[in-house]
């Protein structure tokens, strides 16, 4: 891969041209060995998100104690907030092999889990709508950043617009949940989060080109992971929102 953003350096002191982005010192073979390995983590980690939500969608025991106990919703909101909780420790081990692969392991476990609770009691139609579109953008947006890196463009400029819109979007969550708004609300928030999580894919696979470094490797799957998941459940709310 072929970097174009460099940084001049004053001609008048002898300065000499610097690359921008620290990553880009490296040879391309190493860059391409841990872009390598953060996809092969991702696949890895999508590939059991499909099997637990299959789980928890066929077989109906589970999905139904959520429904008909007294304790489904108790047990529903400690699965909410388990991810939250298990960034914690991500943080201070995502250095430490093996621990970090199993705290990873046991985040994407429980963010499938609440995938699965979702397309549960959603229409069959609906999900694979939102997976085929999701599978789709996220293709289409990572070969669009790697050919656009490739050309020297930078996305750093879309990290304050998207954090606001986040900031938004949760708000708005917040909103809808002591006060509905209707169905059209809902459209409304799945189309504005596919393009706020859209453009986090983008964000995030031009850090993983050239900013993440060799030890952040669990951040930068979990940040491609995140993104991923948060399109395909703002694509399930917009369809389903529609099917309604």
């Amino acid at each position: 891969m072929s970097w174009n953003r460099w940084k001049r350096g004053d001609v008048e002191e002898g300065g000499e041209a610097q690359p921008l982005y620290p990553m880009m010192l490296e040879s391309p073979e190493l860059r391409w060995a841990f872009v390598r390995k953060i996809y092969t983590i991702l696949s890895i980690q999508m590939l059991l998100t499909i099997a637990v939500s299959a789980i928890v969608v066929f077989v109906k025991p589970v999905s139904n104690f959520f429904v008909s106990s007294g304790g489904g919703l108790a047990v529903y909101i400690a699965v909410l907030i388990s991810p939250l909780i298990l960034l914690i420790p991500l943080y201070f081990y995502y250095q430490r092999h093996p621990i970090n692969l199993f705290l990873l392991s046991l985040f994407t476990v429980s963010i499938s889990f609440g995938v699965g609770l979702t397309c549960a009691f959603t229409k069959g139609t609906v999900i694979l709508e939102a997976a085929i579109l999701t599978a789709v953008v996220v293709v289409s947006l990572t070969l669009y950043t790697f050919w656009a890196a490739k050309r020297g463009h930078d996305f750093g400029f879309l990290a304050p617009f998207l954090f606001s819109a986040l900031i938004i979007l949760f708000v708005f969550s917040i909103i809808q949940i002591f006060f509905p708004l209707g169905r059209i609300a809902q459209m409304i928030y799945g189309v504005v989060a596919s393009l706020v999580f859209s453009g986090y894919i983008i964000f995030d696979t031009d850090n993983l080109i050239k900013r993440y470094s060799y030890d952040e490797y669990i951040w930068a799957a979990v940040s491609l992971y995140l993104d991923i998941i948060n399109l395909f459940l703002s694509l399930l709310t917009l369809f389903r929102s529609a099917d309604s």
